[in-house]
């Protein structure tokens, strides 16, 4: 499907392939026994900068909502419609999930359900219909509720079996629930507790509500440099707001916290204002290509390179996996361990950017 890029905010397009590119990159290093600390997410309570990919995809997720479902309002689509594509979408979304979870051997009894593109797939979902049925004050009303209910949740109602309520791995009860739910089709690293969890996805649809609202504020009639600036006094009240609420709510990726919801927003609308201000508003266009590459086709450009490292690990060369094989010869031959495993990284991303320049030039975006 062509979309002409002049009808889209280039400038949010921008942050989505910057942030395509970042996931990439620290999903993909040469080995995982040698990376630098800020390529890899906080052991547990903290923030990283990889900690902050995942928000920011679900933060842009929400902005692109209220830009897409706007015009297919104002071109008066009936609601039937509109709500039978969400669905579909969200369902194609879940699906290819599935199927990274499962591929190649796709052993139902153990394929883990929950996953990235399905945490995508369901916030995307609620909150689409939440934008459908409500307006922005009472969507900020929905998104205080959502935070303040995953706080009560977590802090307050003890976990069973396990008596009073706490915020480790295991014995949350966040993992308790998934357990009872999905039994044996967790996370296999961890087994008993899933960083994509229901309670945790409960709390992310806030992320991507967040987004929504700054989608309005992106869409008022307010000339772009009052609309930059309030990106950046809101994004540094986030900030302070989620490092304040850190003291009884630790920031946490795995559980995706309050804390860590607002603070992740914020900094999420500070990139969006630097990205909008630089391109939107001083015209500087040139640098944001390559990151265009990958965010006009973002979910593609994601699952092409899980699709990729799946296969690379399967395939064997003299009985040792393709990946390790390259990795050895062509890296840690002539490299220090942390640094051949950066540039595997980097040149992953280098391929996949070659193989989305291709849809790139010729006007493929394919939309899920």
């Amino acid at each position: 499907m062509s979309i002409k890029i002049s009808e889209r905010l280039i400038s949010l397009d921008a942050f989505r392939g910057i942030t395509i590119a970042g996931m990439i990159l620290v999903n993909s290093p040469g080995s995982w026994s040698h990376v630098y600390p800020a390529l890899l997410h906080a052991k547990w309570n903290g923030c990283t900068p990889t900690d902050l990919i995942f928000p920011f995809f679900m933060f842009i997720v929400g902005v692109a909502i209220t830009y897409s479902l706007s015009k297919k309002i104002d071109l008066n689509e009936s609601r039937l419609k509109i709500i039978s594509q969400i669905v579909r979408r969200s369902l194609i979304i879940f699906l290819l999930g599935l199927f990274l979870n499962g591929f190649p051997y796709f052993n139902l009894a153990e394929l883990r359900i929950p996953g990235v593109l399905q945490r995508i797939a369901a916030a995307y979902l609620i909150s689409s219909i939440i934008f459908l049925n409500f307006n922005k004050k009472t969507i900020l009303v929905i998104t205080c509720l959502i935070l303040l209910f995953y706080w009560a949740v977590m802090r307050l109602v003890p976990v069973p079996g396990i008596g009073v309520s706490n915020l480790e791995p295991a014995t949350n009860l966040g993992a308790w629930l998934d357990r009872l739910i999905f039994g044996t089709h967790l996370w296999r690293q961890s087994v008993l507790w899933d960083p994509e969890g229901i309670l945790s996805s409960v709390s992310s649809i806030a992320t991507v509500l967040i987004g929504i609202l700054t989608g309005y504020m992106l869409k008022s009639d307010k000339d772009k440099s009052t609309k930059t600036i309030q990106m950046f006094v809101w994004g540094n009240i986030l900030i302070v707001a989620g490092i304040i609420w850190d003291v009884w709510f630790p920031i946490n990726k795995n559980l995706w916290t309050g804390s860590y919801v607002v603070y992740t927003a914020g900094v999420a609308l500070n990139f969006l204002g630097m990205c909008y201000w630089f391109i939107d508003i001083k015209g500087y266009k040139k640098w944001s290509g390559p990151f265009l590459v990958f965010g006009m086709n973002a979910i593609t450009a994601y699952f092409l390179s899980e699709f990729i490292e799946i296969i690379i690990n399967e395939v064997k060369v003299q009985e040792t996996p393709l990946k390790d094989f390259l990795f050895n010869q062509l890296f840690l031959s002539w490299l220090s361990p942390i640094n051949a495993s950066l540039l595997w990284a980097i040149c992953y991303v280098i391929l996949l950017f070659g193989f989305m320049s291709i849809f790139y030039r010729n006007k493929i975006f394919l939309r899920v």
